[in-house]
């Protein structure tokens, strides 16, 4: 009497551990290359002649196809969570639903990170051969993703196109010529950044060879800030002509009073203005919370101080007046916020004492423009993403000629 190839259950047996085998394949393959990232586990457990049966737009079906996909994903999707919930495995199919979350950290597919977590669950499907899978199939809907990435990619082209107008918008209200002064120099340098911030400068000609400069920052960024800082600059333009500039606070303080009315209440404008009288060498000014500027001069250096609530903020301010006389050599230095809130990849910012101390150290052969920005390349390092619009703005009597 001849014995059946297999006792009473063996068989059933070796079909459960081909089943358990096929199964921790795909969960080894999934925790690798979904949650990890990996693509060395993808030769080692996929075969050459492998066909991917549930593509995205965009991707192929094979084995190199896949790597590919897999490394463009994870560069844009960091997973912080993947769970197997359950696993099916009936001959050579093995069916797996999971859940995963992630953050998308970069841009994915012509759309901009959102830095948000997101995620969802979903349902895979791979057949295995010889212990290798060589087919795959998705029952996860990537109809939400797409839609997702489609919705991203347009907000992603309006805000380009947001900020191309505030661009305009910016760059059109900043002067085109650089006043010239027997023995004087001024200097102007902007950097803009990506995302167009409120900065802007000018110049008022006025009467008696005086010379109006103003530096200021509208609160925010793109075309709204642009908006505000193109209507300020107008402003002043047209009430430091209509005062001929007799005084920078009555300047400020009209100004004002117009801004109350038309701008957003949670937006405002800090504004340094000044006149300067050449012949004299007399600068009078006056300041509307902006940054204070710097007198350098013999080594030294020193703030413009003077009292004055942003503009926009509440009507019927009035604004503090004081005067400065420049020696020879003498300059002083306006700017913006973009240079002292600068940040280098530790996160320490740059700051005003930082700041103080390189204007009254820097080399008088040098201009203090370039100088300045070199410091602050140097500080930053590289790969500075620059966080706000950089506006500096030099004023220096020429040194004695005796």
């Amino acid at each position: 009497m001849q014995k059946n190839a297999r006792w009473p259950g063996e068989e059933q047996a070796a079909v459960s551990s081909e089943a358990e085998e096929n199964k921790a394949i795909v969960r080894r393959f999934l925790e690798e290359t979904m949650a990890k990232g990996t693509l060395d586990v993808i030769d080692e457990l996929v075969a050459p002649d492998f066909v991917d049966r549930s593509l995205m737009p965009g991707q192929g079906p094979t084995r190199e196809n896949l790597k590919r996909s897999i490394a463009e994903i994870h560069e844009a999707f960091s997973t912080t969570s993947f769970t197997i919930e359950e696993q099916v495995a009936e001959g050579e199919t093995v069916v797996t639903k999971f859940r995963h979350l992630g953050v998308w950290r970069v841009g994915f597919e012509g759309a901009p990170p959102t830095g948000e977590e997101e995620g969802g669950a979903g349902i895979r499907i791979h057949r295995i051969s010889g212990g290798k899978i060589t087919e795959e199939w998705s029952m996860v809907d990537s109809r939400p993703v797409q839609e997702h990435l489609d919705h991203m990619r347009r907000e992603y082209v309006l805000i380009e196109q947001d900020l191309r107008v505030a661009r305009g918008i910016q760059h059109a209200s900043l002067p085109e010529d650089v006043p010239t002064l027997e023995d004087w120099q001024i200097t102007p340098y902007y950097q803009p950044a990506r995302e167009v911030g409120g900065d802007f400068y000018d110049f008022h000609l006025l009467s008696e060879s005086r010379l109006g400069l103003v530096v200021g920052d509208a609160t925010g960024k793109g075309v709204p800030a642009a908006l505000v800082m193109s209507t300020t600059c107008g402003m002043l333009q047209a009430v430091s002509q209509t005062l001929d500039a007799s005084s920078p606070a009555e300047v400020l303080s009209r100004v004002n009073e117009t801004l109350v009315a038309r701008i957003p209440p949670n937006m405002f404008v800090t504004c340094f203005y000044a006149v300067l009288e050449p012949n004299s060498a007399t600068l009078s000014y006056a300041n509307a919370g902006h940054d204070l500027p710097y007198l350098w001069h013999s080594s030294e250096c020193e703030e413009l101080r003077a009292r004055g609530m942003p503009l926009g903020l509440m009507p019927e301010m009035e604004y503090e007046e004081k005067q400065i006389e420049l020696d020879a050599g003498e300059g002083v230095l306006f700017y913006t916020d973009g240079l002292v809130e600068a940040h280098d990849p530790k996160g320490e910012m740059f700051g005003f004492p930082r700041l103080r101390a390189l204007i009254a150290d820097h080399d008088e052969e040098r201009a203090l423009g370039d100088f300045l920005l070199e410091q602050l390349h140097s500080f930053v390092g590289e790969g500075w993403e620059q966080e706000d619009d950089i506006t500096l703005l030099m004023l220096k009597r020429s040194p004695s000629r005796s």
